[in-house]
């Protein structure tokens, strides 16, 4: 993923200069939705936030894994009073936590004193332990420690596809803001090459009431169609700025916002490549779903929530034996003796445990919480799927009825002309004709807009907007 994303970057980089820099001023740069949204998901700071949550996963799983790291401990304690060295305690040890609920523990102690309790004293080497810890009941499969681990390798996981949730509603808010300047700009054209025949139109029927073959009405009428759609025009005009503005809503470069240049146009509607894969099976599309994955991945980390609670239930048996380890005077390394030791073990257990129960049940109910919001929304996201698919289906299907009407008033139009030229036909009905021409372009566009924002809608629905970007680059 990182090197498809690499690659659209390196797309995009190559247009920044004279789309956003103004180096080719006088030039139209076209700029195509693989361009546009390989630079939004690179440069635009929620695409960088996105990417802050894998940070943030690691970060929580060294963390748990701290809680294994080993432990070294000193100290050294000192009394003196009324001329009297009543002790010196030293001591130091380790304690080396492992997986299954066991520590190794080791240390050295060396004392001296008058006034020392004899339960503390050692001769001039000292005293060696080396030892276990070890929970025989409760903390013996599942204690605070892997729990937290567990929990914060599924938060890695959960961290990933909040990723892929975050960058999917940028990139589809980015996407519709494409689609909307991409009609906006087609529709002007269309505009345009209409009032520029209805001038046309206008010079013709000047002339021929200068010829005396039209009457000045004509001219009026001719003028009025002209003023008309360069009202419309500006009306678009209006919608054209907004739609030019949002576009740089979504246009940063090294956490700086961009403005495109007056240059600039979007390429054509059918060119976007919304396209997504057909998936195996509508009902292994819904389980992998980034926000069914995200309800899974709060009840797995409920669930191991349960079951460290669960073991709450058992008491608590904490045996401990350590062997002590004396050096002799006469050599260095300490000596063993199977019968040099010192053991013992704590055992506790709650009566009623009614805090413990209620922990366990207040950790199942939300359990039940998470399963019936995933049943919901697998529901509502099936229904959605489906939806989607069918009203695409009807879109095709008026717009390749719209096209074909396109072609009919197109030819229509053409006729009209003739019979204009020859003067058998008037302003009036000319412009009539142009009008429904004009009228069946644009609704091909809205219908073309139409198609491709519910084709983006279903990479919407189905969490994979980014995975179909990937898949653009993988197809070069």
């Amino acid at each position: 993923m990182k090197k498809a994303g690499r690659k659209l970057y390196i797309a995009a980089s190559m247009w920044i200069l004279t789309v956003c820099a103004g180096m080719a001023q006088g030039d139209s740069t076209i700029l195509t939705y693989r361009e546009f949204i390989g630079f939004v998901w690179q440069q635009h700071p929620l695409a960088r936030q996105a990417e802050l949550q894998m940070d943030f996963a690691d970060a929580a799983l060294l963390s748990a894994r701290g809680a294994f790291d080993p432990v070294l401990s000193s100290g050294w304690n000192e009394k003196y009073f009324d001329d009297k060295h009543y002790y010196r305690i030293f001591d130091a040890g380790f304690r080396i936590p492992t997986w299954y609920g066991l520590s190794v523990t080791g240390g050295y102690e060396n004392t001296d004193g008058t006034y020392l309790n004899p339960e503390n004293k050692t001769d001039q080497n000292g005293l060696w332990t080396l030892g276990v810890e070890a929970n025989l009941l409760q903390g013996l499969l599942i204690d605070e420690r892997r729990a937290a681990l567990q929990q914060a390798k599924v938060y890695q996981q959960a961290a990933e596809n909040e990723r892929k949730i975050m960058l999917n509603e940028l990139l589809f808010a980015a996407s519709q803001a494409f689609l909307n300047w991409q009609a906006v700009y087609n529709t002007q054209g269309i505009i345009r090459e209409s009032i520029q025949l209805a001038e046309e139109y206008l010079e013709a029927t000047k002339q021929l009431h200068i010829n005396g073959a039209k009457p000045a009405i004509d001219t009026l009428e001719a003028f009025l169609i002209v003023q008309d759609r360069l009202s419309r025009l500006q009306t678009n005009q209006v919608e054209f700025v907004k739609a030019k503005q949002q576009i740089e809503n979504f246009l940063w470069f090294d956490q700086i916002p961009l403005e495109l240049q007056e240059t600039t146009q979007p390429a054509g509607i059918v060119e976007n490549d919304f396209e997504a894969q057909v998936p195996p099976s509508l009902d292994q599309l819904i389980l992998n779903h980034p926000e069914i994955l995200e309800k899974e991945y709060k009840k797995t980390q409920y669930e191991i929530d349960q079951r460290l609670k669960r073991d709450k239930l058992k008491p608590k048996l904490k045996l401990k034996y350590n062997s002590l380890l004396a050096t002799p005077d006469d050599g260095i390394a300490p000596n063993f003796y199977l019968s040099n030791y010192k053991w013992g073990f704590n055992f506790s257990m709650p009566i009623l445990l009614r805090s413990e129960r209620a922990a366990i049940e207040n950790t199942g109910l939300k359990i039940r919480e998470v399963e019936f919001s995933i049943l919901d929304k697998q529901n509502s996201l099936k229904n959605k799927i489906e939806g989607n698919l069918e009203s695409q289906l009807f879109l095709e299907a008026q717009v390749a009825l719209q096209q074909q009407n396109v072609g009919n008033y197109g030819l229509l139009l053409e006729a009209e002309r003739e019979r204009f030229s020859y003067g058998e036909s008037s302003v009036f009905l000319l412009n009539k004709r142009e009008e429904k021409y004009l009228e069946t372009r644009v609704k091909l566009v809205e219908l073309t807009a139409k198609l491709q924002q519910a084709k983006l809608e279903y990479l919407f629905v189905t969490g994979t907007i980014l995975d179909s970007i990937v898949g653009m680059d993988a197809n070069d």
